[in-house]
Order: structure tokens, then sequence, then C-alpha cells
């Protein structure tokens, strides 16, 4: 089950506006194509991961690779490197302009320890554009006195 901010569907104009910048990117209608069929962030990414690796490994009760993956990416864009966060700045002044969206990509795909394929990034990027980079940040953040695994976002266990 996932929990509601990755269950959320993206909306028709979020898809549209993305569809629109991305149009001319392979990885960006492969993403936006696969949130359509899927409906959700988390999903889509299953999908999209399985179609370039195979199925994630089953992992009981330990958190899901979505949530292990969203970790990862926290600890790469909420820290104290502040590039991801003014081009996420520059694209919110700035929403219609597809060389900006595609810098946030292509920045996600680029940061060390996060070797992931450009539709995911995609896909990733779209999230954090829907919850908000600061909300991002504080839902992935480490709880205090917390097991590490209660410091995930809920998520399905594929």
């Amino acid at each position: 089950m996932t929990d509601s901010l990755d269950s959320e569907s993206i909306s028709t104009d979020q898809l549209s506006i993305a569809r629109q910048l991305l149009e001319s990117e392979s990885y960006g209608a492969k993403a936006i194509a696969t949130l359509e069929q899927q409906g959700n962030y988390a999903d889509a990414f299953y999908e999209l991961w399985t179609e370039k690796n195979g199925p994630p490994p089953m992992m009981g009760d330990r958190p899901s690779l979505w949530q292990i993956t969203l970790k990862r990416v926290r600890q790469e864009i909420c820290g104290e490197d502040d590039s991801f966060r003014s081009k996420l700045k520059d694209y919110k002044k700035s929403p219609m302009s597809a060389p900006l969206l595609t810098g946030l990509i292509v920045s996600l795909v680029g940061m060390s320890g996060l070797p992931i394929d450009p539709a995911i990034a995609t896909v990733i990027v779209l999230y954090v554009l829907h919850i908000g980079l600061d909300v991002f940040c504080e839902y992935t953040a480490p709880a205090k006195d917390a097991p590490a695994k209660d410091a995930l976002p809920p998520g399905d266990s594929p």
C-alpha cells in the first residue's frame, strides 16, 4: 500500500505541461506515458525500474526500492549542496522553461551515488516538483531516535 503522497495522481494539467516541455526528450516521453498509465509516482517508478533493470528483489519487511531511492535522493538534494535547490528555484520562476526542467533532470542523473535512468529521474523530479522540495526534504528526513527503516517514506513493496 502506498502513502498518500506516493499514491497521489499527477494531474492532467501537470502531465500536459511536462509533455510539452519534454517533447523532444525520449526519456521525458517515456516517463510521461508511464505516469499516465500507472497513475502515481511510485508505480511509475517501479514500471520504469523493471523495464530497465528487471523486477526489483523482494525485500520482505525491509523498505521498498522506492523508499530507498527517495532516501538516497534526499541525501543528494536536501543537504548542504544548494545546486539542485537553486535550479529548482529557477524553474519555479519560469515553469514553462524546457531547458530549466531538463536541467533539473540532468542534474539529478549526474549526482554522485545516483546511477538512475533519465526516465526514472524524470518521475522523481516531477514528484519533487509536485510535493515541493521543502516537503520532500522533511518527509524523507530521518526521524529522531527512530530505527533507520522508520526514517523512510511509506510506499509499496514490490
